[in-house]
């Protein structure tokens, strides 16, 4: 059976190499969550970034693990104001299509019940119609709003011009 568990510390390196497998560089090609094309560089995050984000008390990052024992994928989540936010679900290339990705915003979702969050939203690169046709096949809606793509270039820089397309979904008690 798969686990889903709050990541600790010592899952960092592990979180950050899937992270980066399912964005950037060559090996995220091997999946259909890639960013590669529309983003320079190797890297969506680094160990520093990943600690920093999972000491804010407000935030967790959620952990799939198989029943082999290995971390297969996970999602960053924080408490704000307006919802929970959901940001790097993230699943190792080989992995995707396995029903992981589902879990992992399954297990988002109870966590903004239980946080009593009225919605989960998220960032959407603008040139990614088929990750918000994947969201939308589980209730994400797009907002409307829109806002630049003026993330950290140490992650990576676009191509071409970019923005961030918001989409949500409330969540039912």
């Amino acid at each position: 059976m798969f686990e889903i568990a709050i990541a600790q510390p010592e899952d960092i390196p592990i979180l950050v190499e899937i992270i980066n497998q399912s964005y950037r560089g060559d090996a995220s090609k091997v999946g259909w969550t890639t960013e590669a094309d529309l983003i320079a560089g190797d890297i969506r995050t680094d160990e520093d970034n990943v600690r920093e984000l999972m000491a804010n008390e407000k935030a967790v990052y959620l952990k799939c693990t198989s029943p082999e024992g290995l971390i297969q994928g996970c999602v960053f989540l924080e408490k704000r104001d307006r919802g929970l936010y959901l940001g790097m679900l993230s699943v190792r290339p080989e992995m995707q299509g396995s029903g992981t990705g589902k879990r992992l915003l399954k297990a988002a979702e109870a966590r903004a019940r239980d946080l009593g969050c009225p919605l989960i939203y998220m960032q959407v690169v603008s040139e990614r119609p088929e990750l918000m046709d994947w969201y939308r096949r589980h209730g994400y809606e797009l907002t409307g709003e829109r806002k630049p793509f003026d993330g950290d270039h140490r992650f990576g820089k676009p191509r071409r011009p970019l923005e961030f397309w918001i989409m949500e979904k409330k969540i039912s008690e």
